[in-house]
């Protein structure tokens, strides 16, 4: 791959560091170290914005590695499909399980002990769920896609603007409370799962008497 030695060349001969290059074009210090390195490639809105940098061209700067881009760009998209899709799916199943778990304590007056293996399936569902969670921020990561819009326009394969308001104020968030965040959201979201299953329950109750 001659991308990643490209861009490092180019760079060197400006005198820049890799911080202030990735201010310049609006992505973080660490995604321009992954295109040096090539571990990752930037899309089609970075490419521009790195020739105008550069003052080069697009096709001098990806001469050699245009089908290898495509190829592992077009990669990750779908796998990010298949992640979300599995990672929603397995909410769900958990959201039913969750349902499950507390009607078999409500309406059927099951001990704890008696419901323990639809509460660990509940667990085990949450953890699969989470699992593909981990694995899109990962990829979210390796591309410097930090809002809904720029994951939107990824996954749609269109140039992704990182030139935003909000995605300089995401940029700008320590990576520690980004991680307090996700775990702050996956507890909601147990706990909500939790109360619907409690109202569906006490539904089901009212209902069968």
């Amino acid at each position: 791959m001659e991308l990643g030695s490209h861009i490092k060349a180019r760079r060197a001969e400006l005198g820049i560091s890799q911080d202030e290059l990735a201010g310049r074009i609006y992505v973080s210090r660490q995604t321009i170290s992954s295109w040096e390195n090539d571990k990752t490639y930037p899309d089609v809105q970075s490419l521009l914005l790195l020739s105008q940098v550069f003052g080069t061209t697009i096709d001098e700067l990806v001469r050699g590695d245009v089908d290898a881009m495509k190829e592992t760009i077009e990669k990750d998209v779908q796998l990010l499909k298949r992640l979300s899709y599995a990672m929603t799916g397995f909410i769900a199943l958990m959201v039913l399980a969750m349902i499950w778990w507390v009607a078999q304590m409500t309406v059927w007056d099951l001990s704890i002990v008696q419901t323990l293996p639809t509460a660990a399936l509940a667990v085990v569902l949450w953890g699969i769920a989470m699992f593909a969670s981990v694995w899109v921020d990962r990829i979210k990561r390796e591309h410097d896609l930090v809002t809904y819009q720029e994951v939107l326009a990824f996954w749609n394969g269109e140039p992704v603007d990182r030139d935003t308001e909000r995605g300089r104020r995401e940029r700008l968030i320590p990576r520690w409370m980004k991680v307090i965040r996700i775990v702050g959201w996956a507890l909601f979201g147990m706990a909500v799962s939790f109360f619907i299953g409690y109202g569906v329950a006490w539904l089901m109750e009212t209902l069968l008497g």
